[in-house]
């Protein structure tokens, strides 16, 4: 009987690792068996001097409890182990498509489409070069062209997924997230340092393009774009975004928020009519659009606009620009902005900034302003701006260091509420990503408490 009874109980499979590396049993990312990853399978990706040339396709599913994690293992100076797009081999399996938009894909495979890849990590890892004119190597062995639009990670379809202390860059986008019509939900993209992409003479790719349901970036750095590349730093169409802790630095715009055009599913979401941006640090550069954020839509089907509320609080915006700034562009008046407790610095003259650009309603409360801003410089504005006066008006707000970009107050700053004694702008952003430093020259901005 006891031996009937151990029979009948339900088979488990114990989860696997996986060691690719130089010394380790799989030398090639090839090598791991991608089409048969289970939940709580675990990839190691070892730091090499020479950057692992190769391609491929994440289709497992993983749970709450066991996710199916890919992580790079860093060399002895902390150096993520890279992967390159250049002359990149695809590996063997699973057979995959959209091959020429991806370095690392996460979506459908021959094998399983219907899936829909969840539980994910990925982490650790610089993932960089997929973009033309660069190629790869296809499953028939056959030399490709990448697209403008490839991605240094390119998701077709996925849900509950993080991506977490990676560097994308030199791609035509550093993260496209596709909608897969809402299928696409609960992605979280944090600590990573994303740059440096974009096509030269194109409008269309950008450090970060996104659609889902329910999508949290927090934490990241965000660098300029490629030179010459016209993207803007972060383009989203999704419901439920929230924009948190982030150093965004560049781009034609350095958000560009706007409708669910290949999605009803997202368009109708509960979520999709509220977005929420704070905490964050906003470096607005000469070159490309005056406009720091745009709300609501481009698609010209102006009824799936987001038609909401963006909520705008606790960032601090330097404008570096030697003409005009505008905060906000919203596409209707049918959307509406709440900006509170922002710090708004331009290097100019306080009339280099206007609030918002021709329509739209504004509700305004304690933040630190240049005088003279304006409200907007179109003569066809038909918007509203509620102001309650609680806003604070001085030549400085009293940054530690300008030059350094050390945006922290001083004691004796402007911006510090002289009601609450809090400071205003990006109070508890924090920089998780010091090689960023390393690479730009410009330290991280000390969390403001």
């Amino acid at each position: 009987m006891l031996f009937l009874w151990l029979f009948a109980l339900p088979a488990t499979v114990a989860a696997t690792d996986y060691h690719v590396g130089p010394e380790q049993k799989h030398k090639t990312i090839g090598a791991v068996p991608w089409e048969r990853l289970a939940a709580g399978d675990h990839i190691y990706i070892h730091w090499r001097k020479q950057p692992y040339r190769e391609k491929w396709t994440i289709n497992g599913i993983g749970t709450a409890q066991s996710p199916i994690t890919v992580s790079g293992v860093p060399g002895p100076d902390g150096q993520r182990p890279v992967i390159d797009g250049r002359n990149a081999i695809t590996a063997p399996r699973p057979t995959s498509w959209n091959g020429e938009r991806a370095l690392v894909k996460i979506g459908g495979t021959e094998t399983r489409p219907d899936n829909v890849p969840s539980h994910l990590i990925i982490e650790n890892l610089e993932i960089r070069s997929a973009r033309p004119p660069y190629q790869f190597i296809d499953e028939r062995g056959r030399s490709t062209a990448y697209t403008n639009h490839a991605a240094s990670i390119f998701v077709e379809k996925a849900a509950n997924l993080i991506i977490r202390n990676c560097e994308l860059h030199d791609s035509g986008n550093g993260l496209f997230i596709a909608a897969d019509d809402g299928g696409t939900k609960n992605i979280v993209i944090e600590n990573n340092y994303i740059h440096s992409n974009g096509n030269a003479g194109r409008i269309y790719e950008h450090n970060a393009y996104s659609a889902a349901i329910n999508i949290t970036y927090q934490h990241n750095r965000f660098g300029p774009l490629r030179k010459n590349a016209g993207g803007n730093n972060l383009k989203d169409r999704s419901a439920g975004l929230t924009v948190r802790y982030n150093w965004i630095d560049g781009g034609n715009r350095l958000l560009d928020l706007v409708d669910g055009e290949d999605s009803l599913n997202i368009v109708n979401h509960p979520r999709y009519d509220e977005t929420f941006i704070y905490g964050n640090v906003l470096i607005k550069r000469d070159g490309g659009n005056n406009q720091v954020i745009h709300y609501g839509g481009d698609s010209g089907a102006i009824t799936q606009y987001r038609k909401g509320t963006l909520h705008f609080y606790n960032n601090t915006l330097v404008s570096l620009r030697s003409g005009n700034t505008t905060l906000l562009r919203l596409s209707t008046n049918e959307e509406q902005a709440n900006i509170h407790h922002n710090i708004l610095y331009v290097t100019g003259r306080g009339n280099r900034l206007a609030l918002i650009d021709r329509s739209g309603r504004v509700r305004m409360s304690h933040n630190w302003l240049k005088p003279s801003w304006i409200t907007s410089r179109h003569w066809s504005f038909n918007g509203k701006i509620d102001d309650d006066g609680t806003s604070i008006e001085s030549s400085d707000p009293g940054f530690t260091e300008l030059a350094s970009f050390n945006f922290q107050l001083t004691k004796t700053s402007d911006a510090i509420d002289s009601k609450s004694g809090q400071p205003l702008g990006a109070i508890g952003y924090s920089c998780n990503n010091q090689d960023a430093k390393k690479i730009s020259g410009i330290p991280c901005a000390p969390a403001q408490r």
